[in-house]
């Protein structure tokens, strides 16, 4: 339950080891590199955008040829591949990869270049098949499509509007003009389109097109000049030899599937070596020397010390950072907290003076997720599913492996309520023993059943939502004492307790907390007299003091009422614990439904065998959409309610200056 201290290390260092200290600093990864110098005529940043420019474009290129591998020579995956991390390389493979890195490039050109050919090569097909479909109605035209004719006679190919016959074209020849003289054939016809060429006098050509004009004839898209019939054949040959080519392309590409691990490192490699030029092109540097200024955590600090000043002719200066000054934020809990950060990630990190709630908030997410669920089946399959991920996948990512811990976690919670309500499945055990074994049989709860008693489970969830909702604001207390601000402490914490704890003691006794418990609770005189003290005192106190920034009386007045009706926002947050009661219920009345739409088969062979697919589709129904539920609702009992009582967030996270892969991690150190 901590945010790590940090102080700001300056680096001095001859410009010689610029090299081997970016890179030594580069493979620790503790230091966030963050200049407050400003250039000036001693220290200058050098440009070094061109250089990242390569090596970005080189890891481009090496990622674009093996999303292409992918696609020629997939590699199999199951559904859980993308738990298994990334792979573990040793330091002599990566260096046998990149005294090959000039070839591996050439081989991702290659590859880049064979898929953009056989792009263009599909294209090529596709525009000939279209010139195949072209000519197919003028497959019976046993001479060129641009003949010019004889000597005297000339051709005229063409299309014309609807299914025709000769009669048809002849007829609207001759109202057109009688007196023209021409042959008409028809090659072929279709339902909307009439294809034929028309013969005539060279001297008449000029009229005979006129007049085809005007009846709605057209000369074709494609004339080619060749018989179409043999046109088509070398088309088809043509097409033939393209995908030969095409199959030859993929072979080749398959065949350089050997280079897939090769190119993942010399990705990771041009992107390691972008990072750190682009770190480079920050330092000011002199003629001779270099200067790195950046936040280390301050139990990192001597390591990086030691590790830069035992080798390197350095000097290293560390200090604490100035009081207007923000660091980053880095967490540091125990290995069931951290399960958890991802989920106060998701709102916001620590901000400037504020504590790291994560250790608090991990137990009562936990403790609530499992009050939601609360099926001890249910819970059991999560943790092992979740315990088996974990042991399977070891080098899965931080953010995927806290993210099934933290399940797991709430697995096991969900395990320990559903044995103190009895829900195993529901009422499974109850149901199948009384309808396939004639005697009914069941786990009694060790605590109470939800669906027997609901309002105990009501009563329950409002109490542990007064304790998440007072640890809050105890939270709270703590920071103002950890600040010294002790009136604070007095005027915003221990007001607000006397008035809450003295409106619950007033609440308990009364018939409406009666009706709601169906129980009766009488206090001792003097605790009632306490309760209305206390009350009293806290609301006085809130009146008087919440606006006390302010001189001015009747505003001042004005801001304590306004902050004293908060006391019905307390109880909005209390009422919004219900949802324990609403999710748990929910996830034992589906479960029940399931099982006894199951058992509705009957004692038989056909009924067993309905059972278990009910069984089968609507437990995991349930468990999946209640997981979300749980899940959702939790984090919003943590946002809202928990968190509105002490938290802000709008902290920075740490981003060190480290080797960012994307494919796989060296087992030891290198010099890039």
């Amino acid at each position: 339950m901590a945010v790590l201290q940090m102080q700001r290390m300056s680096i001095c260092a001859l410009k010689k080891d610029r090299k081997a200290i970016l890179e030594k600093l580069q493979s620790m990864g503790v230091m966030e590199i963050n200049h407050v110098l400003e250039e000036d005529e001693d220290f200058r940043r050098m440009d070094t955008a061109n250089a990242r420019l390569s090596f970005d474009k080189a890891a481009a290129s090496a990622d674009q040829a093996l999303d292409i591998l992918q696609q020629y020579a997939p590699v199999k995956q199951s559904l859980l591949s993308s738990l298994a991390g990334k792979d573990l390389i040793d330091k002599e493979r990566f260096q046998t990869v990149i005294e090959n890195k000039d070839e591996l490039l050439k081989t991702a050109k290659r590859i880049q270049m064979l898929d953009k050919e056989k792009a263009e090569l599909r294209a090529n097909i596709l525009k000939i098949e279209n010139s195949i479909e072209s000519l197919m109605p003028w497959q019976k035209l046993d001479v060129p499509m641009n003949f010019l004719g004889t000597a005297h006679m000339a051709m005229i190919p063409g299309t014309m509007p609807g299914m025709l016959t000769l009669e048809n074209i002849y007829s609207m020849l001759a109202q057109q003009s009688p007196d023209l003289e021409v042959d008409v054939h028809i090659i072929s016809a279709e339902q909307d389109t009439t294809y034929l060429t028309v013969f005539c006098l060279k001297k008449d050509a000029a009229q005979a097109e006129e007049t085809l004009r005007s009846i709605g004839f057209a000369k074709p898209s494609l004339i080619i000049d060749q018989v179409p019939s043999k046109a088509k054949e070398e088309m088809e040959a043509e097409i033939s030899g393209i995908q030969e080519r095409i199959a030859a392309i993929e072979k080749e590409v398959i065949d350089s599937a050997v280079n897939r691990e090769g190119l993942k490192l010399l990705a990771d490699y041009y992107r390691v070596r972008a990072e750190k030029y682009d770190v480079l092109g920050q330092l000011p540097q002199s003629e001779r020397t270099f200067l790195i200024s950046g936040y280390v955590p301050t139990k990192e600090v001597s390591k990086v010390q030691k590790a830069l000043t035992d080798k390197y002719d350095c000097v290293v200066d560390v200090e604490e950072l100035k009081e207007d000054e923000e660091a980053p934020v880095l967490l540091k809990n125990n290995k069931f907290a951290s399960s958890a950060e991802g989920i106060l990630e998701a709102f916001g990190l620590p901000g400037k003076g504020e504590l790291d709630p994560t250790a608090i908030m991990s137990v009562f997410y936990v403790f609530l997720f499992g009050l939601m669920l609360s099926d001890a089946a249910y819970g059991a399959i999560v943790s092992i599913v979740c315990g088996i991920l974990i042991l399977k996948f070891p080098r899965m990512g931080k953010g995927m492996k806290t993210s099934i811990q933290l399940f797991f976690w709430c697995g096991i919670s969900t395990l320990f309520w559903g044995i103190m309500f009895g829900g195993y499945f529901g009422d499974v055990i109850n149901v199948v023993s009384k309808t396939f074994f004639g005697h009914e049989v069941g786990i009694p709860a060790v605590w109470f059943v939800p669906l027997d008693e609901p309002m105990k489970l009501l009563i329950y969830s409002m109490l542990f939502g007064v304790i998440h909702l007072f640890t809050g604001l105890g939270i709270k207390g703590y920071m103002c004492l950890k600040d010294k601000k002790y009136m604070d402490f007095f005027c915003d914490v221990v007001l607000w307790y006397m008035l809450l704890v003295g409106l619950l003691i007033m609440l308990i006794p009364s018939d409406i907390f009666a009706s709601i418990a169906q129980t009766s609770i009488v206090f001792p005189p003097a605790v009632n007299a306490l309760g209305k003290g206390l009350a009293i005192v806290g609301a006085i106190g809130i009146l008087l003091m919440s606006g006390r920034a302010n001189k001015n009386f009747g505003l001042r007045i004005a801001l304590g009422a306004y902050d004293l009706y908060n006391v019905s926002g307390w109880l909005s947050d209390v009422l919004s614990y219900s949802r324990l009661l609403a999710l748990g219920l929910a996830t034992g009345v589906i479960a029940s439904v399931v099982n006894q739409m199951g058992s509705m088969g009957g004692k038989s062979v056909f009924g067993a065998i309905v059972f278990i697919f009910a069984f089968i589709v609507g437990h995991t129904f349930n468990i999946a959409i209640n997981l979300l539920g749980a899940y959702v609702h939790t984090n919003r009992l943590q946002y809202v309610e928990f968190f509105g009582k002490f938290y802000e967030g709008g902290g920075r996270a740490f981003n060190p200056f480290k080797e960012n892969t994307k494919y796989a991690d060296i087992k030891e150190e290198t010099n890039l």
